[in-house]
């Protein structure tokens, strides 16, 4: 890690690089985690609300599994037009807007009562939460340099663990005791616990976001300049080009299909995982929202873990390619030991392990390659292309098992997917993602 001091001559003390990044993250962070904790609520409360929607609204797991879909296809949609509006009115106002319009939408779900209805606001959610995730991970590259970035991600994506620890349990309790309250079934609560925070978070940002480092008044001259002086730097190393043309680099492209691959594996987990359990024989809500919170609470672990070493390291692709690949032995041992509840938790806490882990340790590499304008198209255009696991896992688990009557297969199916991805990212990198972060640094 590099650390750049200086003098600052209204306080007469010595402020240094890590101080300043200090004060940027307590910032920062604390509010983006909270804002990305909801996104995947949802992403939770969709799995957990699985059976009872069914029942109510009379889904086959095919049906399920597409209206499921149909969020991320609106996301995918509208994601490379969304970060490219985010560039052009700043981060805060459309960030903002974001948050407050999915909350109503998700919100909003408490009104369906067809299968055509739960389609038709699927698909409204994703749209309307569609460049929020690269949005923000844009945004972290206008504050933190490279060498702080994979201990940055990683707090960024707690919020993924923290939906599965706090998200899941809370899940199972709302539907286990608030089912009927005031007319409204378990379900239903599940999407308003969801929404309306995201509405009051809206505001929050707008008040507590800045658009970039020189807005930041609550930073001094020279604070500011200490962390400029680093971004502008790295901004010339890598060179900056146009967002249409960033949409249509072979490293861009690369990293969508890396991308794609780890998403079908975190989508399989994110949507099966409390499925699985409750067809192992889990219990009832309450138990299997507490047993699935168990691996999101090892990727929690070991994203923070990993996002230490990573940063002391520099060698980024390797990390990546480790997490991908204990995701595809958890994926089949999950397989193996679907009928036993304490193996099937075991296998699903090293599946949480590698493939939670493995995102914050992957998005550490489009800032190797983009940077300003063609960033911010480019990191949407990566997420858009990652996004369509998320089309293609649940809709596969789903028809494989109303086929074979098991999960099983699928599991396999996806494990195969993670161990080819890992193998990608130690074979065929492209060689400025092979450079390590730290060679460049200054002394």
């Amino acid at each position: 890690m590099t650390t750049t001091t200086m003098m600052d001559v209204n306080a007469g003390a010595t402020i240094t690089e890590q101080q300043v990044i200090s004060k940027i993250a307590w910032r920062l962070m604390p509010l983006i985690i909270v804002c990305y904790f909801f996104a995947f609520f949802d992403r939770v409360n969709i799995s957990f609300a699985k059976a009872p929607l069914q029942a109510d609204l009379g889904l086959s797991n095919t049906a399920y599994g597409f209206g499921a879909s149909l969020f991320v296809v609106g996301y995918v949609l509208l994601e490379v037009p969304s970060n490219m509006l985010l560039y052009r009115f700043g981060a805060r106002r459309w960030i903002a807007r974001i948050m407050i319009s999915w909350g109503l939408a998700t919100a909003a779900m408490v009104f369906v009562r067809t299968e055509w209805q739960f389609y038709g606001l699927r698909f409204l959610i994703g749209a309307m939460e569609a460049g929020f995730a690269p949005g923000i991970l844009y945004y972290l590259t206008l504050w933190f340099p490279k060498s702080h970035r994979g201990r940055m991600t990683s707090v960024f994506f707690l919020a993924t663990a923290f939906s599965g620890i706090i998200g899941a349990p809370i899940s199972g309790l709302i539907l286990s005791y608030m089912d009927h309250l005031q007319g409204l079934a378990g379900w239903q609560w599940l999407f308003l616990a969801g929404g309306l925070p995201c509405v009051v978070l809206g505001f929050v940002v707008l008040s507590r976001f800045d658009d970039g480092i020189e807005q930041a008044k609550w930073l001094s001259d020279e604070e500011r300049r200490i962390i400029s002086v680093q971004l502008e730097r790295q901004r010339a190393e890598i060179g900056e080009v146009s967002p249409w043309r960033s949409l249509f680099m072979p490293g861009v492209l690369w990293l969508g299909l890396i991308y794609f691959l780890i998403q079908v594996g975190s989508y399989g987990l994110n949507f099966w995982a409390p499925d699985l359990i409750k067809t192992a024989g889990g219990g009832n809500a309450a138990t299997i929202g507490l047993l699935t919170a168990v691996p999101y609470v090892c990727g929690a672990i070991c994203m923070l873990i990993i996002g230490r070493l990573s940063d002391a390291s520099g060698d980024r692709p390797k990390f990546v390619a480790g997490l991908i690949m204990t995701a595809a032995f958890g994926f089949f041992a999950a397989g193996l030991f679907d009928k036993n509840v304490p193996l099937l938790v075991a296998a699903l806490a090293i599946l949480g392990a590698g493939v939670v882990a493995s995102i914050p340790a992957f998005w550490t590499l489009p800032p190797k390659l983009l940077t300003g304008a063609g960033a911010a198209s480019g990191i949407a255009l990566i997420n858009t292309l990652g996004q369509l696991g998320g089309i293609v896992s649940p809709v596969m688990v789903g028809a494989i098992k109303d086929m074979t009557g098991s999960t099983t297969p699928a599991l396999y199916v996806i494990g195969g997917l993670c161990l080819l991805c890992g193998i990608f990212l130690l074979a065929a990198v492209p060689r400025r993602l092979r450079l390590n972060d730290l060679s460049s640094a200054p002394a």
